[in-house]
């Protein structure tokens, strides 16, 4: 199914609905999909990213639980 025969599906299923509240939800979701913005980002933030990502993928990382306990501990410690 291509994007116009979707679209043209959906708004042909849109128009034989009459519950309201469901009509509601549906622009609901709707505006929070066109109020949604591109955010653009900085030479230095896209390369932060890209460190992240490597880190990840070899596992230099800690697990938010486990980072919980750690600074609990050394908080603990003093």
């Amino acid at each position: 199914m291509t994007t116009i025969q979707l679209k043209n599906a959906l708004i042909q299923r849109i128009s034989e609905i009459d519950d309201k509240s469901f009509l509601e939800a549906i622009k609901t979701i709707l505006d929070a999909k066109s109020e949604s913005k591109i955010i653009s980002l900085t030479p230095e933030l896209t390369d932060e990213i890209m460190t992240s990502k490597q880190e990840i993928e070899k596992g230099s990382y800690i697990e938010n639980d486990l980072l919980e306990i750690e600074i609990e501990e050394w908080l603990n410690e003093k």
